[in-house]
């Protein structure tokens, strides 16, 4: 039975975090992927408003090759960089195990979810760590079927938004809350309260809908 574990790893130990760390309001998002010891992660999501001051940061920074933006839409721009040689050893040890990253976010501190196909590649991926003296938490571990049945399959960040917002009134006609005020009591940046609405929603309604139709 697969594996799903949430890790966190502070910029310093994830290499292509602090690349990507900037003092732009922007916040940066890897989507669902198999990583590849060929290539390292080479798209991803920025989502915020300062893109300009973004790329000239990420641009100037020694691990970075080249990045070019492929399509802007609403506040969301997606992005192709090609990293140096060997940037990143916590990537190549997720690909070295056949993991799925399901979902990544961060700027200081990095948050993983990633999908094993057992407790055996787990315990493999950990054993890859130690011996490139890469330093990570362990947050949560489960089987697909429990985080399914506990939460849909939401982010951590997910859930206490969804549950914020609806205790808040944001779902609420006339709404109790805004996303400006949502964003300030969590201490994040009202677009990424946007997007974890958006993603958080979305995952619920999928789960529930189609796997009530028998599409899942």
């Amino acid at each position: 039975m697969s594996v799903m574990a949430d890790l966190s790893i502070s910029g310093e130990e994830f290499v292509l975090g602090t690349a990507l760390h900037t003092h732009a309001d922007v916040h940066v998002e890897l989507e669902r992927v198999v990583p590849s010891s060929q290539q390292v992660l080479p798209f991803f999501w920025a989502i915020g408003t300062d893109f300009e001051t973004f790329e000239r940061d990420v641009r100037g920074n020694p691990n970075v090759q080249s990045l070019v933006a492929l399509d802007r839409i609403e506040g969301r721009v997606l992005y192709r960089a090609e990293w140096s040689e060997e940037v990143e050893s916590f990537i190549h040890g997720i690909a070295a195990v056949g993991a799925t990253i399901l979902e990544a976010t961060g700027d200081r501190v990095w948050r993983f979810r990633l999908r094993f196909h057992d407790h055996a590649a787990l315990s493999e991926f950990h054993d890859y760590c130690v011996a490139h003296d890469i330093r990570y938490t362990l947050d949560r571990v489960a089987t697909d079927i429990a985080v399914e049945r506990e939460e849909f399959g939401l982010t951590q960040e997910q859930r206490e938004t969804l549950v914020l917002a609806i205790e808040e009134g944001y779902f609420d006609v006339p709404r109790g809350v805004t996303l400006t005020e949502l964003a300030a009591e969590l201490g994040v940046t009202q677009q990424s309260v946007s997007e974890r609405v958006r993603r958080g929603t979305g995952t619920v309604l999928e789960a529930a809908l189609l796997e009530a139709d028998g599409n899942r």
